[in-house]
């Protein structure tokens, strides 16, 4: 039972994280407008986000709220009551610590801070906390494939006629 414990301490961790990033970037990126790490490839720019990835349903903090919250419960009590994969795991794990970071400024501000530019490519500002849920959906992605892939393969090798007795193999 030591798991379900764990994946809560995990992405509690990562709110904790994801919080404090947003506060320094409140604190230090909102007044210097951005702050170039590799020029041409990525900066650090204050903006605040009404919607969610790539500002889908602008303005609607309401609904995004209510879908939100409802979403990351079922993601905590799978956390804590279904048995799974350690790889599924990390998975939820990450979008719930995620879900959670970007639930939090959406609740208080009405908005998410979003700060990370990627400047030789036309993307979205983003944060740390749409890095967690974008990997974990990743995660799960591959996860689906993989199990999907061995179960396919379990059952055809069940399903093969075992031919070892005739063959004098037994």
């Amino acid at each position: 039972m030591i798991f379900p414990f764990l994946s809560v301490l995990a992405a509690a961790l990562l709110v904790g994280a994801d919080q404090l990033i947003k506060q320094w970037a409140t604190a230090v990126l909102q007044p210097m407008g951005a702050l170039t790490l590799l020029p041409g490839v990525v900066e650090l720019r204050y903006y605040l986000n009404d919607g969610m990835a790539f500002s889908m349903l602008a303005g609607q903090r309401g609904l995004l709220i209510g879908m939100t919250s409802v979403m990351l419960v079922c993601v905590l009590v799978m956390l804590l009551v279904r048995k799974m994969h350690p790889w599924e795991r990390v998975a939820w794990t990450l979008v719930l610590g995620g879900g959670i970071g970007n639930l939090i400024d959406r609740v208080l501000n009405g908005v998410v801070v979003d700060y990370i530019n990627l400047l030789f490519i036309d993307f979205a500002v983003f944060n740390f906390a749409d890095i967690c849920i974008t990997t974990g959906i990743g995660l799960l992605i591959l996860w689906i494939l993989y199990d999907s892939f061995r179960k396919e393969r379990a059952e055809k090798q069940a399903a093969a006629p075992q031919d070892d007795a005739a063959d004098g193999n037994a």
